[in-house]
């Protein structure tokens, strides 16, 4: 997450819990009470993600493999006879609005540019919205790498597709969500949370093409789990350090399509060929780029070791990727490299690795499912010991993308 979602809470949350019909009541209740009596609001919620390895590469016409959590934002929301978009957060207790008839949005890094931006984009798109009231309240912890921002803004727009009676594909919706965040709310982020966000499938993991969009559903392990430890640190330099990293795979690509034609980005590119072109790069540009490429190919292999249920497989490319992302990407950070270290130390892991942009938040394990509960004990205490921190930590159900949810 970038810096100007610090406006969104965490909220601590069983990874086991599911909001049923009192929850959503609760909603609906908040919901009256801000905007008043009328029409029962629909209620609408999107998921977190998050990524079991490619990361760094879905802005460079990469490969990603994440899943859909069970953790998300949720949008109550009932049309209104003028064409005012008004959202209430619950999350920050602001409110904010944009009139439809004359679209004017210049809010980077306030919490509304992450919604009104999707109402923005919408239009900008072409879609006829109506007017309409919105209560979000965001339950994907904030900072932790596990995309708090795209699910409230693939909520919102499901949200206010609906209000206005208009469907758009999925992956349509996930482009539109994108380009708001990177026109409207300045964060330049890659496709990756959008697509999870709208396309996820509940039990399956998603191996997704970022240029073509291209995507298919991978069953997960039986005998295995993916277990998420958040690091409780966000460093504050993380939204200057992403955009920068963004420059040095664009400086990288200009340099290997001036030798190679047809290049287009980073992953139409080989080992062979970057290591060609090392002394026209600064040795950071080649590092950064090295990680793309090799990051690349590890999705790649781990679709096989997942198709064949090679868990072992599967985690050794968790170590080469996290060793990429501390030595070639500088992404990781002291707190991510401890966890991913202790994990790695205990039985019944079969590899771990820092997982979101980085610089703080989340590491992703991969542990026999009779490990699962030892491991969440120990994790906790050896963390805390060598931090003074505690982290949250979650087992999480693979959770369809966004939908409407009823009572």
């Amino acid at each position: 997450m970038r810096s100007a979602l610090l406006f969104f809470v965490i909220a601590e949350m069983d990874s086991t819990s599911q909001i049923g019909a009192g929850e959503i009541e609760r909603l609906r209740g908040e919901f009256r009470e801000r905007f008043g009596a009328g029409a029962e609001p629909r209620v609408f919620r999107a998921p977190g993600r998050v990524n079991l390895i490619g990361e760094h590469t879905d802005y460079t016409d990469g490969f990603v493999m994440p899943l859909a959590i069970n953790l998300h934002a949720w949008v109550a929301a009932r049309p209104r006879e003028d064409r005012t978009i008004r959202v209430h957060s619950l999350n920050v207790g602001e409110t904010a609005q944009i009139d439809l008839a004359n679209v004017k949005l210049d809010a980077p890094g306030r919490w509304s540019a992450y919604i009104l931006g999707v109402a923005a984009a919408l239009t900008d798109a072409g879609v006829a919205l109506r007017g309409a009231d919105l209560l979000v309240d965001g339950k994907v912890p904030m900072g932790a790498g596990l995309s708090s921002s795209a699910s409230v803004e693939v909520a919102s727009g499901f949200a206010m597709l609906a209000m206005a009676g208009v469907t758009m594909p999925p992956a349509e919706l996930a482009q539109v969500c994108r380009r708001a965040e990177n026109v409207y709310a300045g964060a330049m982020v890659g496709i990756m949370d959008q697509m999870m966000a709208a396309c996820g499938r509940e039990n399956y993991a998603l191996m997704l093409d970022c240029r073509s969009l291209a995507y298919e559903l991978l069953p997960l392990f039986g005998d295995a789990q993916f277990v998420v430890c958040n690091s409780m640190v966000k460093h504050d330099h993380a939204s200057n350090e992403y955009n920068q990293r963004r420059a040095d795979c664009e400086a990288a690509t200009r340099v290997l399509a001036a030798k190679f034609p047809g290049v287009r980005a980073l992953r139409d590119v080989s080992l062979a060929q970057l290591e060609q072109c090392e002394l026209a790069m600064t040795p950071t540009v080649f590092r950064r780029a090295r990680h793309v490429i090799s990051e690349n190919a590890r999705v790649l292999a781990a679709r096989r070791a997942l198709e064949g249920t090679d868990a072992v497989a599967f985690g050794a490319l968790m170590k080469e990727s996290h060793a990429s992302l501390r030595d070639d990407y500088n992404v990781s950070c002291r707190e991510l490299d401890v966890l991913v270290d202790l994990a790695s130390r205990m039985p019944g892991v079969y590899g771990s690795r820092m997982t979101g942009g980085g610089f703080g938040g989340c590491t992703i394990s991969l542990v026999s499912a009779s490990g699962v509960e030892e491991f969440r004990r120990a994790i906790g205490e050896e963390y805390r010991g060598a931090t003074g921190l505690t982290p949250d930590v979650y087992v999480f159900r693979a959770s369809n993308g966004v939908e409407e949810v009823f009572a």
